[in-house]
């Protein structure tokens, strides 16, 4: 079967399971399945040992340890006293409660690794106070929703993980590069938050900003804000790898929530278990599926189409960044971030180095890509976390998210055309 056939039949098998409602893992899996027995050069025992050997790797172990250390920090407390020491700061502004909000993000990012774990994690806390204080429903459900979009490109980042696997790029230096455009998305949802806030005369006018009750938040705090100091100190250190940081930082977390702030209970660490087991086991089904529906394409030799096809558009490497970022804005919007790092990092990531496009760099367009799809619909899975934090229809957040996807969209610009906001402490660091 030529390479065109067997990607019709994976692709579209691929839209059919997912449009009948199939789970994401399942629907990868049986598209592999169905290459498979298309293709005929692969026996059915190609797509199991495929699959276990996807999850047989040692960076991987630092996915389910970055989601459990995401849930500890919820469940001991952690959390909370990183959430007060930023309302101490900022809740007097306009808007304060909201730039609260990012801030808090932008700092649970820095553990979790994950979009929708920051969406649960601090959305539980803050959406129930910024609605009570009168903020609009749909600007904070929405913001709630792409401010957890910066959990995936603040390190540590489970995708960043992802696509290093696939395509031997440095995790470290991945993780290093996502810093400055983390920080930049959240400056300028920051900036938002505020002319919204001005706008509407969002500002909580009983809070009063003093020295002493930021001091006393920091002291309180003190432990918690310590954690991704620890675990970004030693990667880039060179103390530890990103997959013993992640161990880290479950220990650190059960140690501040168990000795420091005696609110890890035994019930509490077994509702935290059972949650991190879930997420894990979802995760690990897609992964090992996409790494056999990425390996069928790969041995078909689909890449080198695809790649073939997209750069006889044009040799212009402006155009062509254009033109795959536009394809990764649209697989975004139908495809979870897992599979769909696992099955395009490798077509595209020889397009962009071939046109001088830096493997680190990429790696930031690529992450910065799907994180804009946790907020696009239809799949757009941190909307419907925000959703489901508040008993609100869909409508109610989607109505919202405009704004928030503009600003993404110009931040995704910035950051594919000014490589320096990616590689400055990368080039520092490692010289």
């Amino acid at each position: 079967m030529s390479a065109g056939a067997l990607a019709i039949v994976l692709f579209g098998s691929l839209f059919v399971f997912l449009f009948l409602g199939i789970p994401v893992g399942f629907a990868l899996g049986m598209s592999a399945l169905c290459g498979i027995i298309a293709g005929g050069t692969q026996t059915l025992g190609f797509l199991s040992q495929t699959m276990v050997a996807g999850c047989d790797s040692f960076p991987i172990l630092a996915i389910p340890m970055f989601i459990l250390a995401g849930e500890m920090m919820g469940g001991g407390g952690v959390s909370r006293r990183i959430l007060n020491v930023f309302k101490a700061t900022f809740g007097r502004m306009y808007g304060g409660l909201a730039i609260c909000t990012v801030a808090f993000c932008m700092f649970f990012a820095a553990v979790s690794g994950s979009g929708p774990a920051t969406v649960a994690a601090v959305g539980a806390m803050v959406v129930p106070t910024m609605l009570e204080e009168g903020y609009d429903k749909s600007f904070t459900l929405a913001l709630i929703a792409c401010a957890g979009g910066i959990g995936v490109i603040i390190p540590p980042s489970i995708p960043m993980v992802f696509y290093g696997i696939s395509t031997g790029a440095s995790i470290g230096n991945l993780f290093m590069a996502g810093m400055l455009p983390g920080i930049l998305i959240g400056l300028c949802l920051i900036a938002y938050c505020y002319y919204e806030g001005r706008k509407h005369g969002w500002k909580n006018d009983k809070a009063e900003f003093s020295w002493k009750a930021v001091g006393k938040a920091l002291l309180d705090g003190a432990a918690a804000l310590l954690d991704p100091v620890i675990i970004l100190g030693g990667i880039y250190a060179g103390i530890f790898t990103p997959t013993e940081a992640a161990a880290v930082a479950i220990f650190y977390a059960l140690f501040c929530g168990v000795v420091v702030y005696r609110e890890m209970t035994f019930s509490k660490l077994i509702t935290v278990l059972k949650g991190a087991v879930s997420t894990t086991g979802t995760t690990m089904c897609i992964l090992g599926a996409a790494t056999a529906f990425a390996k069928i394409l790969s041995l078909a030799n689909i890449p080198t189409v695809v790649a073939n096809a997209i750069i006889s558009f044009s040799d212009n490497k402006i155009i062509i960044l254009i033109l795959i970022n536009v394809l990764l804005l649209i697989v975004g919007c139908f495809m979870d971030t897992t599979p769909a790092m696992l099955i395009l990092a490798p077509i595209l990531m020889p397009i962009a180095t071939g046109l001088g496009v830096d493997i680190i760099h990429f790696g930031i367009i690529m992450v910065v890509n799907l994180a804009i799809g946790f907020i696009t619909p239809p799949l757009g899975i941190n909307l419907f976390v925000a959703s489901r934090l508040s008993d609100e229809p869909l409508s109610t957040v989607i109505k919202g998210i405009i704004p928030f996807i503009c600003i993404m969209l110009f931040d995704l610009i910035l950051i594919t055309y000014i490589p320096a906001i990616s590689l400055t402490l990368v080039k520092l660091i490692t010289g």
